[in-house]
């Protein structure tokens, strides 16, 4: 065989290999996309922890979203909180608002912005006494809702019980009033 005749049976073998692993390769089942980001769920609690930095004391509290709660001298209100479906890797954000109430009773807007559960110290509020950071966002709240707390100030309120005389016994004469003059019997 010539010089040209082995390399064109080298290349039709090679050819040959190519084609093979081709059709073997459109014939594997392709990979699994990647999981579209699922929508995000909407949540109408955010919880916040907060600490006293002279107590020392963390607590933990729940707003309902568009609700104010005050924690110490600041007022909290979130305006949206933001989690993933249990099945997927937690992404927990809120955008909230801040207020510190000052000395001289003004409000003073000290935080706008998101706070992302995951990472509390990317955008916790630092103040001088009070510390705040997004801790989740739930469906449900022990606390009663907003809606509930209104509707029970627009009933109507009944008389308070107005308290009873106190008793006397049966075989008591009532006292005298006042005008009148009090028999020398």
């Amino acid at each position: 065989m010539s010089y040209f005749g082995r390399i064109s049976t080298g290349l039709f073998t090679a050819a040959s290999v190519l084609a093979a692993s081709t059709v073997a390769f459109a014939a594997a089942p392709a990979p699994a996309a990647a999981p579209s980001a699922s929508e995000r769920v909407t949540n109408p609690v955010a919880e916040f922890a907060g600490i006293d930095k002279i107590t020392g004391r963390i607590i933990t509290f729940d707003v309902y979203i568009d609700e104010t709660v005050q924690f110490g001298a600041l007022q909290v209100t979130p305006r949206v909180c933001y989690s993933r479906p249990d099945t997927e890797q937690p992404k927990t954000d809120s955008f909230v608002e801040v207020d510190e109430i000052t000395l001289d009773r003004k409000i003073r807007r000290i935080f706008t912005g998101w706070m992302f559960a995951e990472s509390p110290g990317l955008n916790a509020v630092e103040h001088a006494v009070y510390d705040v950071w997004l801790k989740g966002c739930k469906q449900k709240s022990d606390v009663p809702p907003p809606t509930a707390a209104k509707a029970d100030t627009g009933k109507p309120k009944t008389e308070a019980a107005k308290p009873n005389a106190p008793a006397q016994p049966a075989d008591a004469a009532p006292e005298p009033a006042d005008d009148e003059p009090a028999s020398a019997n």
